[in-house]
């Protein structure tokens, strides 16, 4: 991918994740184009990428829109990445390595950093969230798995969840990722299961009593 494509594919998709390209809103490569600073060919590489990612979605027309999932598509979304995250915790337990554990703990403490402030950093917590998703899912040593993972992980919805959480519900998340890895250590694959399901679901319930609708 060219650096303009890159940039245009940045861009964009931080508008999507700080709502000024709002769910359902129709995008349009000339548009785009202007708001990024380049030209055509870039804008329309970024939009197969986010496409590909689920951040866009395209109608039978082939016009182009930002994803407005219905709160029925995020559950189902959510009831397979549990199933999927719950098994790549139980397969980590049986699997990690004394590095990675290191890592997992490295992990942990720098979301702790990012939430014990006065104002928490929502995007550190963000960023150090999904790389503790995704070790666990590299400790689970499944490439499939991971495949099928990534293309579960909707990031708008994790951030737009992630935003409505307050200081509790950071911590309590932090916990989970705390018991997670304990049950890593403990080589115990149905304790990390066990908390892996309850922590996916606890962010699903999260988002829907802030989008009922």
């Amino acid at each position: 991918m060219s650096r303009a494509s890159d940039r245009a594919y940045d861009e964009i998709k931080a508008r999507i994740l700080n709502g000024a390209l709002a769910p359902g809103a129709q995008l349009k490569e000339e548009e785009l184009a202007e708001i990024c600073g380049v030209s055509r060919t870039p804008v329309r590489d970024a939009m197969h990428r986010l496409e590909a990612e689920m951040f866009i979605q395209r109608s039978d027309s082939q016009r182009s829109f930002v994803s407005d999932w219905s709160i029925e598509d995020i559950e189902e979304l959510f009831t397979l990445r549990t199933m999927l995250e719950s098994h790549a915790a139980a397969q980590a337990a049986e699997r990690v390595t004394p590095e990675m554990l290191v890592r997992l703990h490295d992990n942990v403490a720098a979301i702790d950093a990012a939430i014990d402030r006065p104002l928490p950093d929502v995007d550190g917590f963000l960023l150090k969230n999904a790389q503790f998703h995704a070790l666990i899912t590299q400790a689970a040593a499944s490439d499939r798995l991971a495949h099928m993972i990534n293309r579960l992980v909707l990031q708008p919805i994790v951030h737009r969840t992630a935003l409505r959480y307050d200081a509790d519900q950071l911590r309590r998340s932090l916990a989970e990722h705390v018991e997670i890895v304990a049950a890593l250590e403990a080589r115990d694959p149905e304790w990390a299961r066990a908390i892996m399901t309850s922590h996916i679901r606890r962010a699903f319930h999260v988002h829907r009593s802030e989008h009922p609708g």
